[in-house]
């Protein structure tokens, strides 16, 4: 399951970086908006699939989605491969490619489902954080495999008789397909169900032949809170939203206040992001050993708290204003639209060329911007401050609210549940580009950080209402103390 977790991620960054100039080859009416589509389609497909493959692993042997979930990502994969084929449309079939992908990709639900049903309350919080830290992993390794392929070039090699190129573009997702079919002789070859109640005791699942629902022990007896099932689904909500923003805005917000170009904005945020991954692994580890002593709700309490630190530092205070892209009114020249556009309209940074130097791409915060006129620049000081403090936060709630929830849910089957809170995760990260990129935009920093730190702020406060109810499911039962899970 781990595995599955990681090849999962690789799935879907391996190709995130070179979407657009593929996109821009095979169908050059394609635009920055449709790019944006093609984005938000793989969380669209995550989210309606999500509950659906937790539906079927209630009922029958988890295998059966996974094989499936995983089969659909590899035929996703190949179908990507050859959008290049079709004389119109392609980029219609590169659109239902990354849906599938996507779709493929609601097996998640099924993967934490799995293992919170195959371990007591005392190994719960440290395989959650084992699950997040080989998810971590695989999206930190994706972009560096799409790197080592971008070896190949452009053309690289065709195979007429299958009508394949294998270039920087297709090679990266075949492998991914390749990642998959070994996923699935794995899951063939050794996986096996196994569940245990919230003590450890083993018992026959109700998944091992799709019978025998009737020897749950005494254990599953009672009702699950569904108060805080919906609060830890809006706190999951929340979590992902806040850190959706934060992806989104680091591109334009350095382009804006450093006057960076976007070529040096992708490398240095890529570094950023990078060391953030690395920094998530290892919280994901030290988590495991401090839940133990603090438990998980002062935790998430403390993750949280860290969050809002992190956008409050963002938030502009001195007196210096960024620099100002003044060329383009002097020249009434027509902006150049850049390629990220169609996820986040702030992406859009008009090529103009500056007064000083001449460059082809000028830099500094666009006067088309009003704010940018008004609104002092975050030194950058406080950006990497706040880049430190969110991707130590961010990975803290992240464990923290899978492993509340699934302790919450108890000893029952739990994938439709888990459907449901992959489902709000993908919401919110449909959502979050979208919210940010209009307030930065017409509102900026400070608006768009204000209202994010009024957010945590809510969660903040629903997590101390729901605090007490955030318990074990057996605790809430009298069938084990706190202080044993």
């Amino acid at each position: 399951m781990y595995l599955t977790m990681f090849l999962s991620s690789v799935g879907f960054s391996i190709v995130i970086m070179s979407v657009w100039p593929y996109l821009q080859k095979i169908d050059p009416t394609a635009d920055a908006s449709f790019l944006g589509w093609i984005i938000a389609s793989y969380s669209i497909g995550q989210m309606v699939a999500s509950p659906l493959f937790g539906l079927w692993s209630n009922h029958r042997p988890r295998r059966e989605p996974l094989v499936i979930s995983t089969a659909i990502s590899v035929a996703a994969n190949c179908l990507y491969a050859y959008v290049h084929v079709p004389h119109a449309h392609n980029k219609y079939y590169m659109l239902t490619a990354r849906a599938l992908v996507g779709f493929g990709a609601g097996n998640v639900a099924v993967v934490r489902s799995y293992i919170a049903g195959a371990t007591s309350l005392m190994e719960r919080t440290s395989a959650m954080a084992n699950t997040s830290a080989c998810q971590a992993v695989g999206f930190i390794l994706g972009p560096v495999f799409q790197t080592c392929f971008t070896l190949i070039g452009e053309e690289g090699v065709t195979w007429k008789f299958l009508c394949l190129q294998l270039n920087m573009y297709t090679t990266p997702v075949l492998f991914g397909a390749l990642l998959g079919v070994i996923n699935i002789i794995l899951i063939f070859a050794i996986f096996r169900e196994h569940r245990v109640d919230d003590m450890g005791r083993q018992y026959k699942s109700i998944n091992s032949d799709g019978e025998g629902s009737d020897v749950l022990d005494q254990s599953t007896e009672g009702s699950i809170d569904h108060v805080a099932v919906v609060a830890l689904n809006v706190l999951f909500f929340v979590i992902l939203f806040v850190f959706a923003v934060f992806e989104t805005i680091a591109t334009p917000l350095t382009m804006d206040m450093y006057s960076w170009t976007r070529k040096e904005a992708v490398f240095y945020n890529g570094i950023i992001l990078s060391v953030i991954g690395i920094e998530s692994v290892i919280v994901f580890m030290v988590v495991k050993t401090l839940s133990k002593k603090t438990g998980e709700r002062a935790i998430l309490h403390a993750g949280l708290l860290i969050v809002l630190v992190g956008f409050f530092i963002l938030l502009p205070w001195g007196k210096k204003l960024p620099n100002i892209q003044w060329q383009e009114i002097k020249n009434n020249s027509i902006p150049r639209t850049a390629p990220s556009e169609m996820l986040a309209p702030f992406w859009s940074l008009p090529e103009l060329q500056l007064p000083s130097n001449h460059t082809a791409e000028p830099v500094g915060c666009p006067v088309t911007q009003s704010w940018c006129l008004n609104t002092p620049m975050i030194y950058l000081a406080q950006y990497i401050s706040s880049d430190v403090l969110i991707g130590l936060g961010y990975p803290v709630c992240n464990v923290m609210s899978y492993t509340l929830y699934s302790k919450v849910l108890g000893p029952k089957p739990q994938g439709v549940y888990m459907g449901w809170l992959t489902a709000s995760g993908s919401g919110a990260r449909i959502l979050g580009p979208v919210f940010v990129s209009q307030i930065y935009t017409h509102l900026g920093p400070r608006w768009a950080f204000s209202l994010i730190c009024g957010v945590v702020v809510v969660s903040l406060l629903l997590l101390e209402i729901v605090y007490k109810r955030l318990i074990a499911f057996s605790v809430r039962y009298g069938r084990m103390q706190e202080e044993n899970c």
